[in-house]
């Protein structure tokens, strides 16, 4: 009798722990799969969305103008005035005498 228990608990055993295994192999084989939909989701979601601003833009802005040449020459009309312009400002106190003289040498020498 006492051996007929004790086959009966190893097989009871065997069983159970086929049991277990097969519980967990399930379950990691489930979560293996969770993973994966999980992926394919998020590869699904990639595809959809739109593309980034800066791949949207295919040509470059066209180039910027170059601003337009300075008159070639003044007229002396043009420089007179510029000058009386300089008296003014130096009889009111707003321009030293450096200053003056600066400014009246780049109008005659234009």
């Amino acid at each position: 009798m006492l051996r007929r228990r004790g086959v009966r608990l190893l097989g009871t055993m065997a069983v159970g722990g086929a049991a277990y295994a097969a519980g967990h192999s399930a379950a990691r084989g489930q979560a293996n799969e969770e993973a994966q939909n999980a992926q394919i989701a998020e590869l699904q979601a990639q595809a959809y969305q739109a593309p980034p601003p800066m791949q949207q833009q295919a040509y470059a802005p066209p180039p910027v103008a170059a601003p337009p040449p300075a008159p070639a020459a003044s007229s002396m009309d043009d420089k007179i005035e510029q000058l009386q312009k300089l008296a003014e400002l130096k009889a009111t106190g707003l321009l030293t005498d450096a200053e003056l003289a600066v400014q009246k040498d780049r109008i005659l020498s234009s």
